[in-house]
């Protein structure tokens, strides 16, 4: 008899936000400089993936006549064949091919009689490979999500193959991944002190419900969060808002340092995170006003994932975080200003209830007919034009089946109908900015990011000290020349 058990109403909220026009996927993309061994690989699936995280080996399986919960159910004929598949770059196998292969996979639906992920080795990449996940958002959240991707890895070139686990080893809690995690759950640890404290390398949390959760009563504080998400009025009609379609695009931008990164937060009194959202904004500013739209005085709505997660939580599957609108000063100019406004409402919606009861709105709605849930999606959906959310990843590099990973980004799906998601991940004391976009509405995802790097350039010049030029070894210093004041000169 397949072990089965039921949906959290979230998850099944998740589940039915799937649509041909936006797929409610994760999608990873891990590079490396080197062929990935995939024999290798697939061992490390069978041994670390599989006999601790039960859903990559569970199907869903729907209630009779739709009322009620779905359930999870182990798939009686799991085959990891199924879902580890080996692709070929076509030519000339650079990063804007690989950036075109992600969009086409997540535009890709799932087959909902197995269970719901893929795994894409790409080869021909450069000299090297990537690694393409494409995981259902009913499993996990993206904070939960990249954590397991990550517990593949280890913190050695040279550790040795990984073993099928012993029934002893499969009841304690998994010693690998604790110590892989271990940096990850101090930095979110670490959030509750964000106020006071710029010492944290990775990206800190916008918010840290969590502790909202446990001091947070049932009364005028809900109330007054649920009225305010439910009369939102509707977000600005701009060039990101409009009716998507299936093929999707991304892409990401190069690696920044996160050191710099953080000297600039420092320098204008904001976090890593103030300075990078800011960036962003300034690049969606770029390209709206490059493709004649007016940004005077605009203000657009992102909808920002909270994690509700203890520290001890992050690699437990399914769905614990919360949606928050947060308004983006897309017509301010200058960057500087920028900043401080956006940290200003950042501010505003800290210790807020609104997180929480935006979980138990998704918690309603997978109880709702799906017919239901369709509605209150669009309806919710209708308030923001983007999805923006970050996540930290190790300090030190890790390696993936004996190869070290060189960089990594994801994308969490656009809920509903919006056209536009933009990630931030750091690794390894750097810091990557992804976008992805519906193609119809919003082709051409470089140039997001390219306006975004030359955002970030001008808060860097305007607030760090430029190095100067050097003077060549081989020329002599040149004698200061003696001005001449004209008769009549001011």
């Amino acid at each position: 008899m397949p072990r089965s058990e039921p949906f959290s109403s979230v998850d099944a909220a998740w589940l039915h936000m799937d649509k041909p026009t936006n797929m409610a996927l994760i999608v990873g993309v891990m590079m490396f400089d080197a062929p990935l061994n995939v024999k290798r690989l697939r061992a490390t699936l069978e041994h670390r993936l599989l006999p601790f995280f039960p859903r990559f080996t569970q199907r869903v399986r729907e209630p009779r006549l739709g009322l009620g919960l779905p359930r999870w159910e182990t798939a009686p004929d799991f085959d990891l064949d199924d879902h580890l598949h080996r692709l070929e770059l076509p030519a000339p196998g650079d990063e804007a091919v690989l950036q075109t292969l992600a969009g086409e996979l997540m535009s890709r639906p799932l087959d909902r009689a197995k269970p719901l992920w893929q795994m894409y080795v790409v080869e021909r990449y450069g000299a090297g490979s990537a690694l393409i996940s494409c995981l259902h958002h009913c499993l996990a959240d993206g904070l939960a999500l990249v954590q397991v991707l990550l517990s593949l890895t280890d913190s050695d070139s040279k550790a040795p193959w990984p073993k099928a686990p012993t029934s002893a080893k499969r009841r304690r809690q998994r010693p690998w991944l604790t110590r892989l995690l271990a940096q990850t759950v101090k930095a979110v640890d670490q959030t509750r002190a964000v106020a006071e404290s710029l010492a944290q390398e990775g990206l800190e949390a916008l918010t840290h419900p969590f502790q909202i959760a446990e001091r947070l009563a049932v009364g005028a504080s809900f109330g007054l969060a649920l009225g305010k998400l439910t009369l939102l009025s509707p977000d600005r009609k701009t060039l990101l808002k409009g009716r998507c379609g299936v093929p999707k695009r991304v892409a990401w931008s190069e690696r920044l340092s996160l050191a710099e990164v953080k000297a600039v937060g420092q320098a204008l009194n904001g976090t890593v995170n103030d300075v990078l959202l800011a960036a962003a904004v300034g690049g969606l500013r770029r390209y709206l006003e490059s493709r004649g739209q007016p940004v005077a005085g605009l203000n657009v709505r992102a909808l920002v994932p909270v994690n509700l997660r203890p520290p001890e939580a992050l690699a437990e599957m399914g769905n614990r975080f919360g949606l928050v609108p947060l308004s983006l000063p897309v017509g301010v100019r200058d960057p500087l200003r920028r900043i401080r406004v956006l940290k200003a409402r950042m501010d505003a919606i800290k210790d807020t209830p609104e997180a929480v009861v935006a979980f138990h709105i998704l918690g309603a709605m997978g109880l709702t007919p799906v017919q239901i849930e369709e509605l209150i999606v669009k309806f919710f959906a209708a308030k923001a034009s983007a999805v923006m959310t970050n996540v930290p990843g190790p300090r030190e590099v890790v390696y993936l089946a004996g190869r070290p990973l060189r960089g990594i980004m994801f994308w969490v799906p656009q809920p509903g109908n919006l056209a536009l998601g933009v990630s931030i991940l750091s690794y390894a004391g750097e810091v990557c900015v992804g976008v992805a976009t519906d193609a119809g509405l919003l082709p051409d995802p470089q140039a997001i990011v390219a306006g975004v790097l030359t955002e970030f350039t001008a808060m860097k010049q305007a607030v760090l000290p430029q190095p100067r030029p050097k003077r060549p070894a081989n020329r002599p210093p040149q004698p200061a020349r003696k001005l001449r004041r004209k008769v009549g000169a001011g």
